[in-house]
């Protein structure tokens, strides 16, 4: 090699420290800030791979490493869990962050549903000593308690879903925390939370189509088997044309659970009741029997 060759490679080296570096053992590295209060490092890749949502994944799904989690304050409160929105994005890719309503079961100071034992009747525990300890109520119990709800309604999500219900998009469960879809509609200054069914004042034709979709979506749920159990006009979003099912810890079994027929007539006189106060001529009994049909 020349003494003129010699100078060119040191040239590119200098120029190009990489030069020459086979890509396999090349890698980008990329600082990020000190997180703020408020924030935390995703929590993605902290849960095992079942506890992640269900594929095809939206597009919006934010997978990076390099993500942080910020608290946008809360959007709900409940006696059982207080649903906050999240915001999670990567600081290096700020276009792909994305805001979640992530709802968050209370721990110690976690208070049992109404009526819970009828809900639960069909479901087990794994461990024995779970079992005992919600018994007790201790405060790994009521611990356990509400774990077990975060991922009740986790498995709820998941299987409606998957059955292309309309439900918001499970994205990760986390012990007590669940990460969902944030179900919205455009407002005058960006994004807002859909309203609850019970807050709306849809026309007829509305009114008809909103009710033709609820049918729909309860008639593929007791095909399956299961019960909203708690269905309401305050747990049923009006994302514009179309509706959204939430709140689904308390899913029954329709066979399995001894109250099943009961929650279904009791959801079917609850939507009924609403819709006919709206104006639309609908029977609880009717639909109770066309949802029945379509079960057996």
């Amino acid at each position: 090699m020349t003494q003129h060759d010699q100078h060119d490679q040191h040239a590119r080296s200098t120029a190009e420290p990489l030069a020459g570096v086979d890509p396999a053992f090349v890698t980008e590295w990329r600082t990020y800030d000190e997180l703020a209060d408020g924030q935390r490092w995703t929590t993605w890749y902290d849960v095992e791979p079942l506890a992640r949502g269900p594929e095809p994944r939206p597009a919006w799904v934010v997978t990076s490493r390099g993500a942080v989690d910020t608290d946008l304050g809360v959007l709900k409160t409940g006696k059982e869990a207080d649903v906050f929105l999240l915001e999670r994005g990567d600081p290096h890719d700020p276009g792909s962050s994305v805001v979640m309503a992530a709802k968050r079961y209370r721990s110690t100071e976690h208070r049992t549903f109404h009526r819970a034992a009828s809900y639960t009747e069909g479901r087990g525990m794994k461990r024995s000593r779970d079992v005992r300890a919600v018994k007790r109520g201790s405060t790994f119990g009521r611990q356990v308690a509400a774990a077990e709800w975060a991922v009740a309604e986790w498995a709820a999500l998941k299987r409606l879903w998957t059955l292309g219900l309309p439900v918001p998009y499970p994205v990760q469960v986390d012990g007590t925390e669940l990460l969902m879809e944030w179900v919205c509609v455009e407002g005058e200054d960006g994004p807002e939370t859909a309203p609850r069914l019970a807050q709306t004042r849809p026309d007829g034709a509305l009114l008809a189509s909103w009710f033709d979709q609820l049918r729909d979506a309860l008639a593929t749920m007791v095909q399956h088997g299961v019960v909203h159990g708690d269905l309401s006009p305050y747990n049923i979003l009006a994302a514009g044309e179309r509706l959204v099912v939430i709140d689904l810890p308390q899913v029954v079994d329709l066979v399995a659970n001894p109250s099943g027929m009961d929650y279904l007539l009791r959801d079917c006189t609850n939507v009924c009741r609403w819709f006919r106060a709206r104006g639309l001529e609908v029977d609880e009994q009717e639909l109770f029997g066309d949802l029945l049909a379509h079960a057996f």
